[in-house]
């Protein structure tokens, strides 16, 4: 069924799928190849060389934050060596294993698409005799029609915000064991997929997270045993994750390490790549009454068994001399520490807020940090994306646009849409996070309609803060300005408030716009979609000057 055939490379230097081709791992670029460092080099910001969408901080704390901190994933040059990033299926490779995501029946319905397919009626039959897999477990099979040696058979997890954790390290599970079993089988190269379905939920970048710093973990300890680790990716947008988080856990140069201090997510995992939970780790204190002495190690005789020489070995005083003081007690109690978060909430409840008095909402609390902002953002987008919010869509609140005068896409915010008496808030926040999540990605700007809006059926700068927050510092530092057209002296009032509650960084990107014709100078008019109400309230405010509105194709002139 397949042929030899050559690779055929992307844009992005990543090579294609080509039909029944067999591509060999020759053909398939390494990780390390220098011509991944340059394939962002046209992208601004102070890394030219390295594309990072960044996560947790802005671009000005990069170059400073990894200083005196010491990398959780140094540069490895052998490890970099094995891995590959591959935009394709990945039974086209000629591999030991490709992985097949599927369901605890293993059903064809519920596997990888076109696996069954390209592997013939035999792989099914040999499924239907293994009684099924469970979530985070895999299965080994033959590759019958491919041109793998062999198919290992994973079950990822279904995705909920309330089980986060387990679903993670059950998804951290999936591919540890796959690469086990490819040791087991005595192979040593493995094309994977991402193990995720959109029925089950599972947001992508949180996936990849999980999946890139599994493998990086488990080869740590086993390279030696494994020659490649091919990530195979099926959509564009999957790609261009896989590209932004492998030099994080995979950096190629001292320099793409300081950068991933500063950029990766505050959980990491442990040594398997796993999160770890403070309130589930055991917490041992010195015994009572133990003296500081430390007494001398039984030498044993070499007279005695090799069994009774393991129960010499576990005397507790022998244990005494190397356990680590680090291990025997935590920086800080985390039931102490919870308590003293509920402390200070309790105290801000109860302490007087001059804000809410003032009728700006709840200013009040500390700011959050970046891992904190950046957990609250993921749960929001995975909430966001398992919810049907088409009754937001329909109000055309918040919309796409095209591009504007520099290249960079424009989202559209029309103020006359908001009104608070027939939109739920929490659901419209939902809604925003699933729109902007594209956008944010890249520098962007926004369009704000104010024309015929009222300024009373605003939120409040306390619902506008936590936005911002939920939004995260990616929103901040790519949100190139912010276009206001038809500003009233009350909401400029409001932006100037929240420069000093909300956020200095993003309102001071603010550019007010008198009349339809100078937002066409920033934004062209083909690449909006206008209220027609917003064409009258331009007349209405400029009386027309410079400017002629064509009544049935709404097209913009200049007044000769």
């Amino acid at each position: 069924m397949y042929r030899p055939g050559a690779a055929t490379p992307n844009r992005g230097g990543l090579p294609m799928d080509s039909g029944d081709s067999v591509v060999t791992l020759d053909q398939v670029p390494r990780w390390s190849d220098v011509e991944y460092r340059y394939a962002y080099e046209n992208e601004d910001g102070p890394f030219p060389n390295s594309y990072f969408a960044d996560p947790l901080t802005s671009a000005s704390e990069a170059g400073s934050s990894g200083n005196g901190m010491v990398s959780r994933f140094p540069v490895d040059h052998e490890i970099n060596s094995k891995i590959y990033l591959w935009r394709g299926n990945p039974w086209n490779l000629e591999v030991d294993a490709v992985v097949n995501s599927t369901n605890e029946n293993l059903d064809e319905a519920h596997s990888s698409p076109g696996l069954h397919a390209a592997a013939g009626p035999g792989l099914a039959e040999e499924c239907a005799t293994l009684g099924g897999c469970r979530t985070g477990m895999a299965k080994v099979t033959n590759a019958y029609d491919l041109p793998a040696r062999r198919i290992i058979h994973t079950v990822g997890p279904k995705y909920a915000v309330k089980y986060h954790t387990a679903a993670e390290n059950a998804l951290s599970h999936c591919y540890r064991s796959c690469l086990e079993l490819l040791i087991e089988n005595g192979l040593q190269s493995i094309a994977v997929g991402c193990i995720y379905t959109e029925a089950k939920n599972y947001p992508r970048e949180p996936a990849a997270h999980v999946a890139i710093r599994t493998v990086r973990r488990f080869l740590e300890k086993q390279k030696d045993k494994i020659n490649a680790v091919v990530f195979c990716t099926a959509t564009s947008t999957d790609t261009e994750i896989y590209k932004r988080l492998l030099p994080l856990y995979f950096p190629r140069d001292k320099q793409e390490e300081e950068i991933a201090i500063s950029k990766l997510p505050a959980d990491v995992g442990d040594e398997n790549g796993e999160t770890v939970i403070d309130e589930r780790k055991i917490r041992i204190k010195s015994l009572p009454n133990v003296k500081k002495s430390i007494p001398k190690p039984p030498q044993p005789s070499n007279d005695l068994p090799v069994s009774d020489l393991g129960l010499t070995r576990r005397n507790s005083s022998y244990l005494d001399s190397y356990l680590d003081p680090a291990f025997m007690s935590l920086i800080k109690d985390p039931d102490q520490r919870r308590k003293e978060q509920w402390e200070k909430t309790a105290q801000a409840q109860s302490g007087w807020n001059c804000f809410k008095m003032l009728g700006y909402g709840d200013l009040g609390g500390p700011p959050l940090s970046a891992a904190e902002e950046y957990s609250l953002h993921s749960r929001y987008l995975a909430k966001a994306n398992s919810l049907n919010l088409s009754e937001i869509a329909e109000m055309k609140i918040v919309y796409r646009g095209g591009v504007d005068s520099e290249g960079r896409p424009v989202m559209v915010i029309v103020g006359a849409h908001f009104l608070l008496r027939c939109l739920d808030l929490e659901r419209f926040i939902l809604y925003v996070v699933k729109e902007f999540e594209p956008l944010i990605q890249k520098p962007y700007s926004i369009v704000y309609f104010h024309s015929a809006a009222s300024l009373q059926a605003q939120p409040d700068l306390g619902w506008m803060r936590r936005l911002q927050q939920i939004l995260g510092r990616k929103h901040q530092r790519n949100l190139h300005a912010i276009y206001v057209l038809h500003p009233t002296f009350g909401l400029k009032a409001a932006i100037f408030a929240m420069q000093l509650f909300v956020d200095n960084v993003v309102w001071k990107k603010v550019v007010y716009v008198d009349r339809l014709l100078q937002l066409f100078r920033y934004v062209p008019r083909e690449q909006l979609t206008i209220p027609d109400f917003v064409f009258q309230h331009d007349l209405e405010v400029n009386g027309g000057k410079g400017v002629i509105v064509d009544p049935r194709t709404k097209y913009v002139y200049q007044r000769p």
